[in-house]
């Protein structure tokens, strides 16, 4: 019964509980991964977004700022240990008006992950074949170097990488 397939399993949880660490099986690096900066999540109303988050959920919510360069609208929600970054399209070119076309009511666009030096990020992933969105940073909405890798190349989601 239930117990002595409790007894069979047992052998195997223990091998892997005592197997080696994820992290020892990673090469080091020339950079290091920090925190998780933000979650950035494209919306089709910016007003309504920020009134449910400041409003509605009692956030400390940001002024609107234009990123023409990126070619967006941001806000950041603040949660203590991270932030939302709540994206609206700046003009028709933007990557956030064709991401809405295909998503009516808005969703996660992307996670923004820290490191500690970018440009050695960018060699050592393009040697790693994960595919850059840019040849060179751009500055993002904090004021510093970002670039975005491929999602087909990230399991399906859109990670930007920010010098901390």
């Amino acid at each position: 019964g239930l117990l002595s397939r409790l007894q069979i399993s047992a052998p195997a949880i223990r091998t892997l509980s005592s197997s080696k660490s994820f992290s020892q099986n990673i090469p080091s690096c020339l950079w290091k991964l920090g925190r998780l900066n933000h979650v950035a999540i494209a919306v089709p109303d910016l007003e309504k977004a920020q009134a449910l988050y400041k409003d509605v959920l009692g956030a400390q919510v940001s002024e609107t700022v234009a990123l023409p360069e990126h070619g967006v609208y941001t806000v950041f929600v603040e949660l203590g240990n991270t932030k939302l970054e709540l994206l609206h399209p700046l003009g028709e070119k933007s990557p956030i008006a064709s991401f809405l076309q295909k998503n009516k009511t808005g969703g996660m666009h992307h996670i923004c992950i820290e490191v500690d030096d970018i440009k050695a990020a960018m060699t050592e992933l393009k040697k790693k074949k994960i595919r850059i969105l840019s040849e060179e940073p751009k500055i993002g909405a904090h004021g510093k170097p970002v670039i975005f890798l491929h999602p087909k190349d990230c399991h399906g989601v859109l990670v930007e990488l920010e010098q901390a």
